[in-house]
């Protein structure tokens, strides 16, 4: 599914428009009979609503909404605010069929002052000031209305985007003049916005609505972001062989585990074992070994040089991939290793965890990083790599920015994952829940990815495939177990119900 920019979906409506074709009033009637049709599923007649309007599309959306409802017995009182003097052209038309309509309860275009209505619990409100188009934050009057209805006790429903929330980039914003929405109906697409932790108290409850608007226009805009669908997993999993020997599934190699954190390997140990590596070799200090031995029966184990930590670089010529980083450790002597281990594979590599807190504080070894190196950073980390960013969308610029830099990957670890690939497209995953914010979790996809690396997956294929996996042996853990309790081992042990529904 794409995700489009606010330039892009008004090109993506005027296609609709001119290809349909169909009069753009028609097509807000359109988008008008869906908002409508979901607020009443959701709010009675009973309950009296209020219709604040601006003077775009946005706000004649609303009055078309307003009308709507009217005509299905609410109570409604619409405000439309004309501070220039100048309404959109579907925005004007839609004022006269307001006027028109008998069953409006009131009607008042605001030019100058207002009177704001009072706002109680038993009340909705419809926002539809401002939508997409929205391009600086709100101030003056608008401002004031909307610190106004946040301040109400009413249920507010947002048209297409809460009013003061711009559709992508909200770093410079004033946060305070932004609807605080109890349920946002956005039409046809996802906002980038809107995948932003600290925009959700903005959002509220999200709801797409489909106002069909043209398939084949979506196809031809080359949107900047996309959000993974279980079809595209689908279709680049790879089929195993019935003739196949473990010797053709992959060699993966994970570098993982200090002193006091063997827990680290062991959980990236099962899990690349769990996603189909056909031998995994577990290097890791003398001390970790007969835990190793103990929880992961199946894998090899290389014993380290060191009693307590990873110091010296290994050969990888035998292996299909490596991972490295979980439970690492941060002394200088295995800064060292890791830089030189780094510089030596030529297999491809997951990084995470302390290698990447290493490369953080060796921010010039980022240049001898070999090209198509995946990095599954958390905020925080990419924080600590790339410099500290103000909100979520200066952060994704830098991770996109970075894998640009690197020639390789960087996988922004959250809510909605963002796999940021060289070529500067950004893919979102759905899957996953906050039952997964839980020490090893990490861990787990770590060893994911550098199984699917090592069973012939490209780069940017075994990111998609990985993360998705994860989130989703994730999603069917805590809906047996719920998110409370979730803990890393529990995705280890849904991955082959993950596997299996998708491949099935």
């Amino acid at each position: 599914m794409k995700i489009f920019t606010s330039a892009q979906i008004h090109e993506l409506d005027r296609y609709t428009i001119e290809n349909e074709p169909i009069p753009s009033l028609d097509l807000m009637e359109r988008a008008a009979k869906a908002l409508t049709q979901a607020i009443t599923e959701m709010y009675s007649a009973s309950m009296p609503v209020v219709v604040f309007a601006g003077p775009g599309n946005n706000g004649g959306d609303a009055l078309a909404v307003a009308r709507l409802m009217a005509d299905k017995g609410y109570q409604v009182s619409v405000y439309l605010f004309n501070i220039s003097g100048s309404l959109s052209p579907d925005c004007a038309a839609n004022k006269q069929r307001i006027q028109e309509n008998k069953r409006i309860q009131k009607f008042i275009e605001v030019i100058e002052e207002f009177n704001p209505p009072v706002l109680e619990a038993n009340m909705l409100v419809i926002d539809g000031l401002f939508g997409s188009g929205l391009n600086k934050p709100l101030a003056g009057g608008f401002a004031s209305l909307v610190k106004y209805i946040n301040a109400s006790p009413s249920q507010v429903v947002a048209i297409d985007v809460p009013s003061g929330l711009m559709t992508e980039d909200n770093t410079y914003n004033v946060r305070a003049n932004i609807i605080r929405a109890t349920h946002t109906l956005t039409l046809q697409q996802l906002k980038l916005s809107f995948l932003f932790a600290e925009n959700q108290q903005f959002v509220g409850n999200l709801r797409v609505l489909d106002i069909r608007l043209s398939q084949e226009g979506m196809a031809k805009i080359e949107a900047p972001y996309t959000i993974v669908e279980e079809n595209d997993v689908r279709q680049l999993m790879l089929s195993r062989s019935p003739f196949a020997h473990k010797g053709q599934m992959g060699n993966a190699l994970l570098i993982a585990g200090s002193y006091c954190m063997a827990g680290a390997a062991v959980l990236a140990a099962r899990a690349c074992l769990r996603a189909g590596a056909g031998k995994v070799y577990v290097n890791s200090p003398k001390r970790n070994i007969p835990i190793l031995q103990m929880s992961v029966p199946e894998a090899i184990i290389q014993k380290g040089n060191e009693e307590t930590m990873f110091a010296e670089a290994v050969d990888t010529e035998d292996f299909n991939a490596l991972g490295i980083g979980p439970g690492l450790g941060q002394s200088e002597q295995t800064a060292i290793a890791l830089i030189a281990q780094l510089r030596r594979t030529q297999c491809p590599i997951v990084a995470d965890a302390d290698a990447l807190n290493i490369l953080a504080n060796h921010r010039a070894w980022l240049q001898q990083l070999p090209q198509g190196i995946i990095m599954t950073p958390h905020p925080k980390e990419l924080d600590r790599l790339d410099g500290h960013s103000a909100d979520s969308y200066e952060r994704l610029i830098k991770a996109s920015k970075l894998a640009e830099r690197l020639k390789g990957y960087i996988i922004l670890k959250g809510h909605y994952t963002a796999i940021c690939c060289p070529g500067g497209h950004i893919l979102f995953n759905p899957t996953g829940n906050a039952g997964m914010a839980t020490a090893g979790s990490g861990d787990v996809l770590t060893g994911i990815i550098t199984a699917l690396l090592a069973r012939g997956y490209k780069h940017e294929e075994a990111c998609i495939v990985g993360v998705y996996l994860h989130g989703l042996a994730g999603d069917m853990a805590a809906q047996e177990l719920g998110e409370e309790s979730l803990i890393a081992s529990d995705i280890i042990k849904y991955l082959p119900r993950a596997f299996k529904r998708v491949q099935s």
